[in-house]
C-alpha cells in the first residue's frame, strides 16, 4: 500500500509535518477505503481463520467516532473495477498461502510469537475481505460512502479538484501523487481520552487539543529532491513500483543496486537520461523484463492515471480530460458498461467481482490460504462451480449491449497454468425465461410472512412454498407496459432468493420443492432462526451435492486434524468438525486468542469457494432483475438491498477449530462419555477461548450438525455413505 521507496525516504527526511487535528474541525476529509483498512486491521489472526476478524466493526466504529467527535465529516471511496497492472492477485495470492504455511509450520513446532507475526503479513494481501464489512458498518452508522467506478484515488482527487470542493482533504496512500494532488495526509495521531470523548466540536475538547495529523506537501518533495520539476516527481514514484506499476526492473537487480534502492536512486537515473523514461527503457533494453514490456506497460498506466474513469457530481461517467484522451484508451483502463451499472455499483448494491469477469474477460482463480493443492477444492473451483459463474455471466450480460452477448471469457486456474477454460457467451444456456415467473408482490408475501419467518430469508423462500395455494399464486408473470414493477425492498428480497433457489434446483417451474429442496426444506425446518444458520443450512445442501461433506482425506499432510483416540473417533471428530466450520462462533468484538487448525482452515476455502458462488449469483439476480425494468430504480435503499441479501459476510473456520479440539480433547480421558469429563473439557476450551462463549459455541456447532443429518436422512439414497453419518450422529450424541 503506497509507493513504498518513497512512503522510507519521506519518513527518513522529516518530510510529512504534524499539525492539531483542530485545524480540519468542520472540513469534509476524503479517505481511501483500502488505505484505511490497511491501517486499521490490527487482527493478526485473519489469515488463519479465514472470514472476517471478530474485532473489525468495533474498530471501525470507535475509529471513525474519534474523527466525528474532533468535528471532522467523512466521506469514504472504495475502489470499483480493475484497471492497474501492478498487483497480479495471483501472485499476491501466491505469496499469501506460502506466508500462511510458513505461518502454521511455526504454529505447529509451538513457535506462537513467530508465527503470529506471519500470520500478520500474509493477512495484508486480502484487505478485499473487509471492504464489505467496513460498507456495512458505515452504512449503519450513517457514514457516507461511494464505490468509484475504478481507482478510488482517482475518484477522490476528482472530489477535492472539482470546483464546488466536494471534500476538503484527502487521506490515503502516496500513489495519490500520482495523480497531481498537492497536498496529503498521511497519519493520525488520535488522543483516546475517553471521559472528554463526548465533547464533540468542543474547542477546549482535549481530543482536538492533543490529537494530530501528519500531512506531506508536495512542494516540500520537489525541493527535497533537488527542485526536481513535477513530471519527473510522478515518473519516480512510478517507476519505483505500486499498485499503479511494477518497479523498474533494473532497480531489483542487485548488479545495479547492491542494497535496497532509494527514492534518491530513482530520481538520479530518470534525470540521468535526460528525465525521459523512454530513454531509460531504451538504455536498458538488454534486460529482458524492461525490453518490449516495461515502457509499454508505463505508457498505460501514465494513461489511465491521466484518462482516468471517474463518476461526476451528477452521476455521469466520464473519462478525465476527455479531449486529449487517445482512442484506444479503453485498452488501458477498461471495456465501458452501461451508466446504470456503475451507479449500482457506485451505491454499494453489487460488488466488482463479477463485473470485472466480463470487462478484462478473464475469471482468475486464485489461490486460497491453505487446501488449494487439495483434489477435491482444485475439482470443485474448476469443474463444479463453473457452471454458476457462467449463470452468473450470462445473468448480466442478457439485458445489456449486445457487444457483451459473444464475449470470450477465459478461466485461469493458479494450480493449472496450461488451463484454458475459454468459452464463448453465446453459447452459454440464459436462465432468463427460466426465472420469468418469479413476479411477486408485496401483498402476497405479506400475507405469509411472520416475524419468526420474515420475507426475503431463505426460510421465507422454501417454507412459505410449503403451502401448495401460496405457491401456485407466485407464479405470476413480469409487469407489462404501465404496470407497477417490484417497488419494496421486501419484494426484491424475496424474488431475489426464490430465483435463486430455482436456478440451483431446488425448485421446479410450478414453484414446488424439488427433491433437493426437501433436502433443504429438512435442514432449514431443523436450524436455528439466525440469519448465519440459514446460510449454514443452505451451503451445507450444496456441499452434499457435491460430494464434499465427508470424513475423507482431503489435505495430506496438513496439521490440525483429530489425533486423539481411535481410528473410528478421528473419523468421527473430522465429519462434526467440517459441518462446524458452516457456523459462526460465540465471540466478543475482540481479537481471537484460542487453536488454530491448518486443516480446518483447508476445509474452509471449500465452504468459502461455494459461500462466493452462491453470494455472486445472487447479486446478479438482483442486477438483472434491475436491468430489465422488473424492480423500481427510483429509490434509495441501494446499500440496504446488498445487506438484506444472504451471504454479505463469511464466517470463519473459528468453529470448526473449537469443536475439533472438544471432541479430540475428550478422546484423553478413560470415559470421554460421561459428564465429568465433557465438563471439565468444556471448561478448559473456555481457557482457550478467552473472549468466547465455548460452550454456547458448542451448542451451535451440535445445532447444526442435528440439523444437517437431517437433510442427510432426507436425501437417502441420492448420498453415499448415510451410514457413517448414522454412526457418527450415534457417537456424537454421547459426547454433547
Amino acid at each position: 500500500m503506497g509507493v513504498v521507496a518513497f512512503d522510507l525516504w519521506a519518513a527518513d527526511k522529516g518530510i510529512a509535518k504534524s499539525f492539531d487535528l483542530k485545524f480540519l474541525q468542520d472540513r469534509i476529509l476524503g479517505i481511501d477505503a483500502a488505505y484505511y483498512i490497511h491501517g486499521l486491521n490490527k487482527d493478526p489472526l485473519l489469515s488463519a481463520l479465514g472470514g472476517s476478524p471478530l474485532a473489525f466493526e468495533k474498530t471501525v466504529i470507535s475509529a471513525v467516532k474519534h474523527l466525528q467527535d474532533a468535528g471532522l465529516r467523512l466521506h469514504f471511496v472504495f475502489n470499483g473495477l480493475d484497471s492497474g497492472v501492478g498487483s497480479d492477485p495471483v501472485e499476491s495470492s501466491a505469496r499469501a498461502a506460502q506466508l500462511d504455511s510458513e505461518a502454521f509450520t511455526l504454529y505447529e513446532t509451538e513457535q506462537a510469537k513467530q508465527a503470529r507475526d506471519v500470520f500478520k503479513a500474509s493477512g495484508h494481501w486480502y484487505p478485499s475481505t473487509l471492504s464489505e464489512i467496513l460498507k456495512k458498518t458505515l452504512h449503519e452508522q450513517g457514514i457516507p460512502f461511494t464505490v468509484a467506478p475504478y481507482s478510488a484515488l482517482a475518484q477522490l482527487v476528482y472530489y477535492e479538484n472539482h470546483p464546488s470542493q466536494f471534500i476538503d482533504a484527502v487521506y490515503g496512500p502516496s500513489e495519490l501523487f500520482c495523480f497531481g494532488i498537492d497536498k496529503l495526509i498521511t497519519k493520525f495521531e488520535i488522543t483516546n481520552d475517553s471521559q472528554n470523548m463526548g465533547e464533540k466540536n468542543n474547542p477546549e475538547s482535549p481530543i482536538l487539543e492533543l490529537s494530530k495529523f501528519q500531512w506531506i506537501d508536495r512542494r516540500d518533495c520537489l525541493a527535497a529532491l533537488g527542485n526536481i520539476p513535477v513530471n519527473i516527481f510522478i515518473d519516480s514514484l512510478m517507476l519505483a513500483g505500486s499498485g499503479l506499476l511494477p518497479g523498474f526492473p533494473p532497480l531489483e537487480n542487485e548488479a545495479v543496486y547492491r542494497k535496497p534502492f532509494t527514492m534518491r536512486n530513482v530520481v538520479d537515473m530518470i534525470i540521468s537520461c535526460g528525465g525521459s523514461v523512454v530513454r531509460l527503457c531504451a538504455q536498458y533494453s538488454t534486460d529482458p523484463a524492461v525490453k518490449g514490456v516495461y515502457l509499454d506497460q508505463y505508457k498505460r498506466a501514465l494513461t489511465r492515471i491521466r484518462h482516468h474513469v471517474i463518476m461526476t457530481d451528477e452521476g455521469d461517467v466520464e473519462t478525465l480530460d476527455k479531449e486529449h484522451a487517445p482512442d484506444d484508451a479503453h485498452e488501458c483502463i477498461g471495456l465501458r458498461l452501461p451508466e446504470e451499472l456503475y451507479m449500482y455499483l457506485s451505491r454499494g448494491m453489487l460488488r466488482p467481482r463479477i463485473l470485472n469477469w466480463l470487462t478484462s474477460g478473464k475469471i482468475s482463480i486464485i489461490q486460497p490460504l491453505a487446501g488449494g493443492d487439495g483434489r477435491p477444492y482444485q475439482n470443485l473451483v474448476k469443474v463444479q462451480l463453473d457452471p454458476l459463474r457462467r449463470q452468473a455471466l450470462s445473468l448480466l450480460t442478457e439485458p445489456i449491449h449486445r457487444y457483451y452477448h459473444s464475449r470470450d471469457i477465459t478461466t485461469s486456474l493458479w494450480f493449472d497454468p496450461s488451463y484454458e477454460g475459454k468459452f464463448n457467451m453465446r453459447d452459454v444456456s440464459s436462465p432468463r425465461d427460466l426465472l420469468s415467473k418469479w413476479n411477486v408482490k408485496n401483498n402476497l408475501i405479506a400475507g405469509y410472512s411472520t416475524e419468526d419467518l420474515p420475507a426475503g430469508t431463505l426460510s421465507f423462500a422454501i417454507l412459505s412454498l410449503e403451502n401448495p395455494e401460496f405457491a401456485a399464486k407466485t407464479v405470476t408473470q413480469k409487469p407489462k407496459a404501465g404496470q407497477e414493477p417490484l417497488k419494496h425492498r421486501d419484494e426484491i428480497l424475496a424474488n431475489a432468493v426464490w430465483r435463486l433457489l430455482q436456478l440451483r434446483g431446488y425448485l421446479n417451474e410450478q414453484h414446488q420443492l424439488t427433491e433437493w429442496g426437501k433436502v433443504l426444506e429438512a435442514v432449514w425446518s431443523a436450524s436455528g432462526t439466525r440469519r448465519d444458520e440459514e446460510e449454514a443450512a443452505l451451503i451445507a445442501v450444496e456441499l452434499m451435492r457435491f460430494e464434499l461433506v465427508n470424513p475423507d482425506t482431503m489435505f495430506l499432510g496438513y496439521g490440525g486434524a483429530p489425533g486423539n483416540g481411535s481410528d473410528i473417533d478421528k473419523r468421527n471428530a473430522m465429519l462434526v468438525s467440517r459441518v462446524a466450520c458452516l457456523g459462526k462462533i460465540r465471540h466478543s468484538a475482540k481479537g481471537y486468542s484460542g487453536p488454530l487448525s491448518r486443516h480446518m482452515l483447508a476445509y474452509h476455502s471449500i465452504v468459502s469457494s461455494v459461500h462466493t458462488s452462491l453470494r455472486d449469483l445472487l447479486e446478479m439476480i438482483v442486477a438483472a432483475m434491475f436491468l430489465e425494468g422488473l424492480v423500481d430504480r427510483d429509490r434509495n435503499d441501494w446499500a440496504d438491498i446488498s445487506l438484506g441479501l444472504p451471504f454479505y459476510q463469511e464466517q470463519s473456520c473459528a468453529l470448526g477449530v473449537l469443536t475439533m479440539h472438544f471432541l479430540d480433547d475428550l478422546c484423553n480421558y478413560p470415559d470421554p462419555t460421561s459428564e465429568t469429563t465433557r465438563a471439565e473439557v468444556k471448561k478448559k476450551g473456555q481457557e482457550w477461548i478467552m473472549h468466547g462463549d465455548f460452550s454456547g459455541s458448542l451448542d451451535d456447532a451440535f445445532r447444526i450438525w442435528d440439523a444437517v443429518y437431517q437433510g442427510v436422512k432426507a436425501a437417502g439414497n441420492k448420498l453415499k455413505d448415510t451410514d457413517t453419518w448414522d454412526e457418527v450422529d450415534t457417537w456424537l450424541s454421547q459426547r454433547k
